[in-house]
């Protein structure tokens, strides 16, 4: 599994849950590893509709994306090459920590997989790890990055030059904030389509809205939880009969 590592004091960042951070695939026995390039990124970027990547998402609506090809060319370029094969469609969020990240873009489901393409040398540069950033992962080798990528929900910017920061969200962070948490999720939100703008894809037939949560609903199932005898519950230190 791809996590991203980082120094101890990173792992602090804000709750015990961020100590595993985004992951892909198993690292690869590469000893002649080149170095990172850093890429200056001084003008701002341009809404051209070649440069927004849609995710229409199962929590309900679409996710507009301003891709950044000023700061990482090859990433926007795999990116883009991809999702025209649709292969981001039906992606499952494997990877979902609260307060940190979400992560996609493996088609097996597992963080493990990849696309057929090559892996992708680091393109680190000066945009920021902040909420909505859309950031490639990859293995503890900085070049092997493929089709795994996470959005944050949160800002971790010791992530900053570390992993290839190749666009932001700008619309639609709202169903990026209702993807279903887990590592992996009970039941994971997924990319019902993804799209490039300019291709001027209609989004597809989104899933009802979840009906709000009933808390004091909530609160009763809990407490007549706790209040089952204690002979209905599995003895300790064994597994519940199937």
């Amino acid at each position: 599994m791809i996590r991203l590592f980082l120094a101890a004091a990173a792992l602090a960042f804000a709750s015990p849950a961020l100590a595993q951070l985004p992951q892909e695939s198993a690292p690869k026995a590469d000893s002649g590893v080149a170095p990172a390039t850093i890429v200056a990124t001084s003008q701002p970027p341009l809404l051209d509709p070649e440069n927004i990547l849609y995710l229409d998402l199962s929590t309900g609506g679409r996710v507009a994306i301003l891709l950044r090809p000023q700061a990482a060319p090859n990433h926007v370029e795999r990116i883009k090459t991809l999702v025209r094969r649709g292969f981001y469609d039906g992606i499952v969020f494997h990877r979902v920590i609260d307060g940190f990240m979400a992560q996609t873009g493996d088609p097996k489901g597992t963080g493990e997989g990849g696309s057929d393409l090559p892996d992708l040398k680091a393109e680190f540069n000066d945009l920021p790890h902040v909420r909505g950033a859309v950031s490639m992962a990859r293995t503890q080798d900085p070049n092997s990055a493929n089709s795994q990528f996470f959005i944050m929900f949160q800002p971790l910017l010791r992530l900053d030059r570390t992993y290839t920061v190749f666009g932001r969200v700008f619309s639609g962070m709202q169903w990026v904030d209702a993807i279903e948490r887990g590592e992996p999720p009970a039941n994971p939100s997924r990319i019902l389509q993804a799209s490039i703008a300019a291709d001027n894809k209609a989004p597809p037939a989104f899933p009802a809205p979840k009906a709000g949560a009933d808390p004091v609903a909530e609160e009763a199932a809990k407490l007549m939880q706790q209040a089952q005898p204690a002979n209905n519950q599995p003895p300790k230190n064994q597994p519940p009969k199937k």
